[in-house]
């Protein structure tokens, strides 16, 4: 009897314990805030090509190739370009502006620290490109249906944060927001508006006389 009793037992807890683990019973959210745990992570990457330079500035074969490295990479809104020149040569910083004006970025005034020093008669372009990912997502760690923490999924803010780092245009601007240059963008554009107010009317000067006959044939 005891040995049926105690097979019993076994057979039933182990009849729970199945039922535990069919039922999704694994860990239980933790998060009791309405703040994901899963936030946008921003990288960093840079690209370096060091040009010669001389006192001239760079160039045209060495411009040329500049430029053709600019096309390699598919330069994009959001990339920053700056150049670490040792001279501080004007010329220099004058033609890799105009060649990144082709694309439409401005040069950044500081260059990022980059592996290595910059050879005398060499002006490095470094180019900065950011990134920006969620990790950790989907989560589904949380399987448990009780949820005594009264807390949020453990999936809770990957679809929303995943998407925004995925169609932010500068991922920088989910560290810093956009800053303006010093320009009142809200009076330039109402002047098309302003415009269109303040012409007179079509009429205002009375009707125009057209003579109904003609000499020609």
């Amino acid at each position: 009897m005891r040995n049926i009793v105690s097979k019993k037992a076994v057979a039933s807890a182990l009849s729970a314990s199945l039922v535990l683990v069919l039922g999704g019973c694994g860990g239980m959210p933790t998060n009791r805030s309405l703040e994901s745990v899963h936030q946008p992570v921003v990288a960093r990457t840079n690209y370096t090509l060091d040009i010669t330079a001389g006192p001239g500035g760079i160039s045209i074969p060495e411009q040329r190739r500049l430029a053709g490295w600019f096309e390699a990479l598919d330069l994009r809104y959001g990339d920053r370009i700056a150049i670490d020149d040792p001279m501080r040569s004007s010329a220099s910083r004058s033609a890799v502006e105009a060649l990144a004006g082709r694309h439409g970025i401005l040069l950044s005034d500081e260059a990022p620290v980059t592996p290595g020093a910059v050879n005398p008669g060499t002006v490095r372009v470094v180019v900065t490109r950011s990134s920006a990912s969620v990790p950790g997502c989907p989560d589904w760690s949380a399987k448990s249906e009780t949820n005594l923490n009264n807390a949020t999924s453990s999936n809770y803010g990957c679809a929303t944060n995943a998407n925004m780092a995925a169609m932010v245009a500068d991922p920088e601007h989910l560290l810093k927001g956009a800053s303006t240059k010093g320009s009142t963008t809200v009076m330039s554009g109402t002047k098309a508006i302003d415009s269109y107010r303040e012409a007179p009317p079509t009429g205002e000067q009375g009707l125009s006389k057209n003579s109904t006959q003609s000499g020609g044939k």
